[in-house]
């Protein structure tokens, strides 16, 4: 039910067909996000996902979302590290409107200065709430200290001074440059008709001129670093720890999510029950795992107080050190896999879920995994892999971020080594 079309222009189109339900979530996806950045873009990506809503050669940004809430759709947007996308999801039978808009948006958006004002009056709100959101501010510290000098490193929101500069030529012009076919994946789910679908899309983007595809500037080189930021106005300290991992395509990816979800990747893993739930010191303690085409990192986040910091970071570390020194036991293996496979289950039952893990299987792998392939491999996964995986991901480099009303604390390196 899954059909793959490239366009004569070079814009790929992927469809799922799902005839028991009556909606169709589709979505623009450019194969370009903040990586793709100079230093003196950073945030670009960003500004332009929000400036094509501003208005069109054809529509206004009332008539957008206008015409959007006319027929009861959900139109949304994001830009992340390697993409970005434009997202509508609609009845079935306003598919046809859904496309029109979407086309419109992303080949017409007019950059008009005096919105470009605003809206950076409205993305100086959204870098505010970065910091005024410590789990979110500790993410950003730790990852520019991470990766250092590497458009990975930098945020995707860019910066006021980045954002204060952006003229309208400067937009325009990175929008011809970036917005090609060939960087353009269209990604659609629910009830619809392959052949129906791709006569719309040809409709409204086969004008596209051809062209598209840049490097990414190679992969990031991990520092360990140790970061700390006082604010006196916070209650709790947050703390991130972090090492490096599996790239998306990595052989060993399955096996990474696995130790990730025994770690600290549920509630019933080892961080969560160790820390929190039998010594009381956090309130919230987890792991997770952000990978990218060619890099990957393996964070631990914990808000707890200043009296107990040294102890969640001395408890976080042995758990390091126990899970990439034993043979992961048969139960916690068994438990990490149903874990992973009902969450994956669960996640794709909405057309917008379906949509989008369409997308990201074309952008990262250029196919379409079935379900049985992707719980074949986590099947596959041992508790000697688990253990292998773990040794090599906590080698030795160790990135922290920590953020709170400091006073005088500041960690020991001895403290951190694993």
């Amino acid at each position: 039910m899954i059909v793959k079309e490239v366009l004569p222009n070079g814009l790929t189109l992927v469809t799922e067909s799902m005839p028991h339900v009556r909606s169709v979530a589709i979505g623009v996806w450019l194969k370009r996000g903040s990586r793709h950045e100079t230093p003196a873009q950073t945030g670009i990506s960003h500004f332009i996902e929000h400036m094509v809503f501003k208005g069109t050669k054809n529509r206004s940004a009332e008539v957008i979302a206008a015409q959007v809430d006319s027929i009861g759709g959900h139109m949304d947007a994001f830009t992340a590290k390697e993409y970005a996308a434009f997202h509508l999801k609609v009845l079935d039978e306003h598919l046809p409107l859904a496309v029109d808009i979407l086309g419109d948006i992303v080949a017409n958006p007019l950059f008009d200065p005096e919105e470009m004002a605003k809206e950076k009056k409205v993305i100086f709100e959204e870098i505010n709430m970065v910091e005024d959101t410590p789990d979110d501010l500790v993410m950003e510290l730790l990852t520019e200290a991470f990766w250092p000098r590497h458009p990975l490193g930098r945020p995707i929101l860019g910066t006021k001074k980045s954002v204060s500069g952006f003229r309208r030529a400067e937009l325009a012009s990175f929008f011809h440059d970036v917005y090609r076919p060939r960087n353009i994946l269209i990604s659609a789910a629910g009830h619809l008709d392959h052949k129906a679908t791709s006569e719309l899309i040809g409709r409204h983007f086969g004008a596209l001129e051809p062209g598209g595809i840049g490097t990414n500037g190679g992969p990031p080189r991990p520092a360990s670093k140790i970061v700390t930021r006082s604010k006196k106005e916070l209650e709790q300290v947050h703390l991130c720890l972090a090492v490096p991992a599996m790239s998306q395509t990595h052989p060993d990816r399955y096996g990474m999510h696995i130790m990730n979800t025994v770690l600290g990747g549920s509630m019933s893993s080892r961080l969560f029950q160790n820390v929190r739930e039998k010594r009381g010191l956090v309130y919230s303690i987890s792991s997770g795992v952000t990978s990218y085409s060619d890099a990957g990192v393996l964070t631990v986040y914990a808000g707890t107080s200043l009296d107990s910091i040294n102890e969640v970071v001395r408890l976080t570390l042995e758990e390091f050190r126990r899970i990439k020194g034993e043979r992961l036991p048969e139960d916690e293996l068994r438990r990490s896999k149903d874990h992973l496979k009902g969450s994956l289950m669960l996640s794709l039952e909405n057309t917008g879920s379906r949509m989008s893990h369409l997308a990201r299987q074309e952008i990262y792998f250029q196919r379409r995994f079935s379900l049985d392939e992707i719980i074949g491999g986590i099947e596959a996964v041992t508790g000697d892999d688990v253990a292998r995986i773990a040794s090599a991901i906590f080698a030795g480099g160790l990135g922290v971020s920590i953020l709170g009303n400091l006073g005088r604390y500041r960690p020991r390196p001895t403290q951190l080594r694993i």
